[in-house]
């Protein structure tokens, strides 16, 4: 790993590629460089290294590895950022052959990842994470070391090499992790069980790493959670209620971006952060609009929601919010709308939508996006509540909303019209049985309303 107290290091990032297209590699090595400038590293060059074939002992063949040596040498650069997922060997035999800090896309990520945490979950998971990582490393690190001799005396046989004893120490302190972060995820399932009682809609923003959720999400509420343009800005899952213009109050949940490769040790380590992603109600899938590849993010997005059996593959209804539509020239803008629009009248309500959260342009579309998505599946029921119950007045005109509201003046007996989620009709039906509609019995047109 990176030496915080050193002095910055001179960075050579290099996206080796031999079949991505030119478009896919450009933006691979633009999002390479963020990601080692978001270290405090300073990048001395980035460039694209085309291969014929991977190496299986040190990646690059003879005659590439020779080349990318100079460029070190010429740079005076002291870590080289290969922007692929490397094998412990071919790491090892890269940083003796280079004689420099050799850091694979998986370490660089973990790095930022270790940096950005600030939950207790969000530090465990990543600190296991690193240990399943660095554990890989460990190959014949200290086979130059004697076998420690176990028991007493020259009849007992050979105890631990030092290598077993790194893997076993590094085993029990993972062991260790998994039982806090199993106390950790234990609550936070208290958490979200105590949410899903409250009958508030959940809506999860989704999105590419950088593409702009933190800004919307602190637009949406108000928040203040750290937004800035770099790479994993946000790491922890923020949750806020969120008051909709129509009356529905939601809780809005601002999450981990996604990012092309992720390694699957984080993956593995953020699945109970990402199940706020699975759970939520509605995703709103942020995308930049202004990004050259963003159909290339859309399916690495698309892929992680996959892995966590989430987004529309799995019947979870799901808006695009194109962000930084500010950004895209007037041309494109057009372009984009007229796309929207089309998607839009497919789908016979609001599923694309171009907008900017940074000056607000667009935001209100969404938040009635929402609001509309959120209620396709509400019930509309009419109640008459006798004057006795006042409790249960109250509690339609706290958890519904109300469309019409009459008192008859002379029994008293109000009707009321109203529109509630299908949780909060099954809590009404629970709480008043003496007042409650059977199911399917009583509900009203949208047009009665």
């Amino acid at each position: 790993m990176i030496d915080r107290e050193a002095p910055v290091s001179r960075a050579l990032v290099i996206h080796p590629t031999a079949r991505d297209g030119v478009a896919r590699s450009e933006a691979r090595l633009e999002e390479a460089t963020g990601l080692a400038e978001a270290l405090d590293l300073e990048v001395a060059e980035a460039f694209i290294a085309p291969i014929r074939k991977i190496d299986a002992g040190r990646y690059f063949g003879r005659g590439k590895l020779d080349e990318l040596k100079a460029r070190i040498e010429e740079n005076t650069a002291d870590v080289a950022v290969i922007d692929t997922a490397l094998s412990p060997i071919q790491q090892r035999n890269l940083e003796k052959a280079w004689n420099v800090k050799v850091i694979d896309r998986t370490g660089l990520i973990l790095e930022i990842f270790g940096q950005r945490a600030r939950t207790k979950e969000g530090v465990l998971q990543v600190e296991l994470a690193r240990l399943a990582y660095e554990r890989s490393r460990l190959v014949r690190t200290w086979t130059h070391l004697e076998r420690q001799r176990g028991g007493r005396g020259f009849l007992a046989g050979p105890g631990e090499t030092q290598i077993e004893t790194d893997r076993r120490l590094l085993n029990e302190k993972m062991a260790k992790l998994r039982r806090q972060l199993e106390d950790v995820r234990r609550t936070r399932s208290l958490h979200r069980a105590q949410r899903q009682e409250v009958p508030f809609p959940t809506v999860a923003l989704v999105g590419y790493t950088n593409a702009g959720k933190s800004t919307l999400f602190n637009k949406l509420t108000g928040a203040g959670v750290f937004a800035q343009d770099m790479p994993f800005a946000t790491l922890d899952p923020t949750v806020r209620a969120v008051d909709l213009p129509g009356g529905t109050r939601i809780l809005l949940s601002d999450t981990v971006g996604f990012i092309t490769d992720l390694p699957t040790e984080l993956i593995a380590a953020f699945r109970a952060t990402l199940e706020e992603v699975r759970e939520a109600n509605l995703l709103v899938h942020v995308i930049d609009a202004s990004d050259p590849d963003h159909e290339g993010r859309i399916g690495d997005v698309m892929s992680v929601l996959d892995a966590i059996e989430a987004g529309p593959a799995h019947e979870q209804p799901m808006i695009e919010a194109w962000n930084k539509a500010d950004n895209l020239s007037l041309e494109e803008a057009e372009d984009l709308a007229i796309q929207a629009d089309i998607a839009n009248m497919k789908a016979g309500r609001a599923v694309k939508l171009p907008l900017s959260a940074i000056s607000g342009d667009g935001v209100d579309a969404l938040v009635d996006a929402i609001e509309r998505a959120l209620a396709t599946d509400d019930e509309r029921i009419e109640v008459r509540v006798p004057p006795e119950q006042p409790r249960a007045l109250a509690w339609l005109h706290s958890h519904g909303e109300i469309r019409d509201s009459r008192m008859d003046p002379e029994t008293g007996v109000t009707t009321v019209r109203v529109r509630l989620a299908p949780a909060e009709a099954g809590r009404f039906r629970a709480q008043f049985p003496d007042l409650a509609i059977p199911q399917g019995i009583g509900e009203v047109e949208e047009d009665e309303f």
